[in-house]
């Protein structure tokens, strides 16, 4: 796909000068290196032997088909999670949040997913990040199965969402043409009845090391409420001395291949296990990491399905939440 001069100097307004090049330097290596610059540095599931060493071995032991349909056995998660600083008009505002959709590489190209959001009601919808299966190869088939499943995403607050490590920041301009705004280190501001809250998001701290939590949330108000959008929990430390209010990640994918009663063999990030997967807190952030809607390396899952998630934000009292 090629890139338009225009809509490169338009992200790099966005983004900054300094990170575009980075970023685009380490994805015009990735397949020749494997090694990026964020806080994962090596990324071994680009290995292009492994999906068929793990296929081999998953068939061997009789175990392939069943994770093949794993894969699109989704499961809708809804998540109840209280704040006492919640602006009044936000209480009970749903979020779906999609993350880690892979959706080039789903099996049945994304319709079982579509035919469930189409039976889903909510305000906002946030997908955090890698939306291609593979990242080697172009993306138009990216583009094309996300043209058909934002069809079936309609909520009156829009949909946005932000980059993973799977993801090229070229595809920014086609998705934002689908309808969905891309969060390149900026922040939103969403209105409802007469209040506000604020959503940022970063880019991939995993690999390509190009987030800006500062530039994010430099335009936010003081004491806005506020959600952070990353593609990893990996920045949990500096999303609580920033102050975010509510954290959404994915990128663990929940391990994915996990032992029975959900132990993860592999999270896949640097950071702790009670941040890998469902709600965490950390300091003053409350935080979701989504076992991700897709499969990543194989479409196979384990004790560990694919997940919808549905956010319901509730505004308690301060005795509640010391509580």
């Amino acid at each position: 796909m090629t890139q338009d001069r225009n809509e490169l100097l338009a992200l790099q307004q966005r983004i900054g000068a300094e990170l575009l090049a980075k970023r685009l330097r380490q994805q015009e290596n990735l397949s020749a290196t494997l090694f990026g610059e964020g806080l994962a540095r090596l990324h071994w599931l680009n290995l292009r032997a492994l999906p068929r060493v793990l296929k081999t071995i998953l068939a061997g032991l009789g175990l392939l088909e069943r994770g093949l349909q794993n894969s699109l056995d989704f499961q809708v998660v809804e998540v109840v999670t209280g704040f006492a600083e919640l602006p009044e008009a936000f209480d009970g505002f749903r979020i779906l949040h999609l993350s880690d959709l892979h959706i080039d590489g789903m099996l049945d190209q994304g319709k079982a997913l579509a035919t469930i959001l189409d039976q889903l009601d909510y305000d906002l919808c946030v997908m955090t990040g890698d939306f291609r299966f593979r990242n080697r190869l172009d993306y138009n088939a990216t583009h094309e199965r996300m043209a058909q499943l934002l069809e079936h995403i309609i909520c009156t607050h829009g949909c946005y969402g932000v980059l993973g490590n799977h993801d090229f920041i070229e595809q920014v301009p086609g998705f934002e043409r689908l309808g969905l705004r891309m969060l390149l280190n900026e922040s939103v501001r969403i209105d409802r009845a007469g209040e506000s809250l604020y959503l940022a998001g970063i880019d991939d701290p995993h690999f390509y090391g190009t987030h800006d939590l500062e530039k994010a949330c430099s335009t936010l108000p003081d004491a806005a409420f506020s959600i952070l959008l990353s593609h990893t929990p990996e920045v949990v430390e500096a999303a609580a001395l920033a102050k975010i209010d509510f954290y959404l990640c994915g990128h663990t994918h929940g391990g994915q291949i996990c032992l029975p009663g959900g132990l993860p063999l592999l999270t896949y990030c640097r950071s702790s296990r009670q941040y890998s997967r469902g709600s965490w807190q950390h300091a003053g952030v409350r935080g979701y990491t989504s076992s991700g809607t897709g499969s990543s390396c194989l479409q196979v899952r384990y004790c560990c399905p694919p997940e919808i998630t549905l956010h319901r934000l509730r505004r308690v009292s301060s005795e509640t939440m010391s509580g």
